[in-house]
């Protein structure tokens, strides 16, 4: 095994180290020639690195057993998914250089991945184009909104139809539907917050009347941050959404107010954080938590009433409006190619959704995050949020 100089990782195979696994002729001219790449965004080879070629039934680990139609797959990578979320391992078929994915600790089935390791390569690299928007998808910079994440869609899963017969493996269907979501608002260069999420969206999204639109008069003197303030005047809420239901019918109450007036007895004072006049309930969300603004910053998070701990969830309004869109639009897309991924690939699925959501709101990487309401609730399949 080799790599490229000067610190580029390009990871190669001798033929000798081919030899015994690997005799599918245009598999193994990659893997002795070009070679691939130790990462991309969304996987990584660096198994080959540390293990070289191994069977899927050398690397299993775990009271499971290996099903004799894998025992012979290679190990090759893995799956990069968002922090927290177990790694599928990328299994290559070396008579017919087909790959499939599967949990180390639980092999007992493979999901299939690419006909090809070129076609893996390319599904990767014009995925990253999207990211970046560049190459194929450089004409849609500086554009957002529905039309633009429609636009971008179409783009991506014709890419991925290409050598695949129209049969496009569950990652990169998901990938293909999702990834796109983020590109339904800019950045916030005239709100003052993360995103400028577009005027109707909400009301598009959600239906007219059933996005809910503040007055001053709702909002506590202690809610002083401006940009959150015109959010909520101008752009709203949803009064219901998965997981969130708004409080529409009486005015914004501060966590204290919420917890001696409406509450009593349920939150003893002293178990509330130490700037709760501060902290601006909007609504709840399932699971027994107040959906909370930092009236002074604009950080919402969220305070769990069953065990009085606060923690955060969105950067500020903007993105947890868009939150609350990408979880109802996730679930209005083609009903076929969404029970798809859904019966068949939940985690890959799961995995989209919270790149998507990090990629414009990070809160749920940062350092300081230790626990995340969005994150979980998208992992919980029998929960039933996506």
């Amino acid at each position: 095994m080799s790599t490229t100089d000067a610190g580029v990782t390009a990871i190669t195979l001798t033929e000798a180290e081919l030899d015994r696994y690997v005799t599918h002729a245009p598999t193994r001219g990659l893997l002795s020639g070009s070679g691939l790449p130790a990462a991309t965004d969304l996987l990584t080879f660096s198994p080959l690195r540390r293990h070289g070629l191994r069977t899927l039934a050398d690397a299993a680990d775990g009271p499971f057993r290996v099903a004799d139609e894998l025992r012979d797959r290679l190990v090759i990578g893995e799956l990069l998914n968002p922090a927290g979320m177990a790694r599928e391992t990328i299994l290559l078929d070396g008579g017919t250089g087909e790959l499939t994915t599967a949990y180390l600790f639980d092999p007992s089935g493979a999901r299939p991945f690419a006909p090809s390791l070129d076609t893996l390569l390319r599904f990767a690299a014009v995925t990253e184009e999207l990211a970046g928007l560049r190459g194929r998808f450089a004409s849609l910079a500086g554009r957002y909104g529905p039309r633009t994440v429609t636009e971008a869609t179409r783009r991506l899963l014709s890419l991925f139809e290409e050598g695949t017969d129209g049969k496009v493996p569950p990652y990169w269907k998901a990938a293909a539907l999702i990834r796109p979501l983020a590109l339904v608002a800019g950045p916030g260069t005239a709100s003052g917050l993360t995103l400028d999420v577009p005027a109707r969206l909400l009301d598009q999204e959600f239906g007219h009347g059933r996005v809910t639109r503040f007055e001053e008069v709702d909002f506590p003197a202690t809610l002083t941050h401006e940009p959150t303030r015109r959010f909520l005047r101008e752009t709203g809420l949803p009064e219901e959404a998965v997981l969130f239901h708004a409080d529409a019918d009486v005015p914004l109450p501060t966590l204290r107010e919420y917890a001696t007036e409406d509450h009593t007895g349920d939150h003893p004072l002293d178990e509330l954080p130490a700037h709760a006049d501060h902290l601006i309930r909007l609504g709840h969300l399932v699971g027994g938590n107040s959906l909370v603004v930092d009236g002074r910053t604009g950080a919402v998070l969220t305070f769990s009433e069953p065990e009085a701990t606060l923690h955060p969830l969105n950067t500020d309004v903007s993105t947890l409006a868009f939150t609350l869109w990408l979880l109802h639009h996730e679930r209005t897309i083609d009903d076929h190619l969404a029970a798809e991924l859904t019966t068949r690939a939940y985690d890959q699925l799961a995995a989209a959704m919270l790149h998507t959501l990090t990629t414009l709101d990070p809160t749920a990487t940062l350092p300081t995050t230790d626990w995340h309401y969005w994150t979980q609730q998208f992992q919980d399949e029998t929960g039933g949020a996506l």
